[in-house]
């Protein structure tokens, strides 16, 4: 089975909802985070489909976004799952924090 962004068109409304109504972030606007949820299946369906004879996933990233394809044993079309990333601009790298005097 081929597979296109088309495919997984359903899975990134459903994100892209969830992003506007819950989601806030400083980064992206709800055009730049469709953009990379589209960007992202692409990296995602050529990571599943290079993946080695015993891996079963397809995974692309940024800092905000995870998605992952997944081979299930019954159909040919893996489940997509997105996921957002908890990050803050504001917290410190661990080198930083340390670096600062507790008062």
């Amino acid at each position: 089975m081929e597979l296109t962004v088309e495919m997984f068109q359903q899975e990134i409304a459903e994100a892209l909802q969830v992003y506007d109504k819950y989601i806030v972030c400083l980064d992206k606007t709800p055009e730049d985070c469709e953009a990379s949820l589209v960007s992202l299946v692409i990296k995602a369906i050529e990571a599943f489909k290079s993946r080695g004879p015993n891996l079963r996933h397809g995974i692309a990233l940024d800092k905000q976004i995870t998605i992952i394809l997944s081979q299930t044993d019954n159909d040919d079309r893996p489940l997509c799952g997105i996921y957002f990333n908890l990050h803050t601009p504001y917290r410190k790298n661990g080198a930083q924090a340390r670096k600062t005097p507790v008062s």
